[in-house]
């Protein structure tokens, strides 16, 4: 599968944002999406997933303020944002796979298909 993430622009705290991801293949429903993202100068870390079964799964940074969906009939999965801290500054990637257990969801190494990230800035 290959992913193309958008979306990311520079916005004020307390701004919302959607970011999308479009998969690629045939396969899309079987897949795990999940968000990672990448705060300047620090590591990749999780933002949410959503697993093909419907369950989400989120950061506790991002818990109440961001919601992840998919739209299966167009290979899209999303991220809404809203209220938007500075601290939500990264670049933010997609990513999928086919065998993401429940309790790896978070690790970036459960992963093997990335987006390009797009950058979300967040201003004070």
């Amino acid at each position: 599968v290959q992913l193309q993430a958008c979306g990311g622009r520079l916005v004020q705290a307390g701004d919302s944002l959607r970011l999308s991801c479009a998969a690629s293949g045939r396969t899309f429903t079987s897949y795990t999406m999940a968000w990672f993202r990448q705060p300047p100068g620090k590591e990749r870390e999780f933002v949410s997933a959503v697993r093909w079964t419907g369950s989400t799964y989120y950061a506790d940074s991002v818990k109440g303020r961001f919601t992840i969906s998919r739209d299966n009939a167009v290979n899209t999965v999303y991220l809404q944002m809203n209220s938007l801290k500075p601290e939500d500054t990264a670049i933010y990637y997609c990513a999928a796979d086919r065998r993401v257990i429940a309790s790896t969801t978070s690790s970036s190494r459960s992963y093997g298909a990335w987006g390009q990230g797009t950058l979300v800035t967040v201003s004070s």
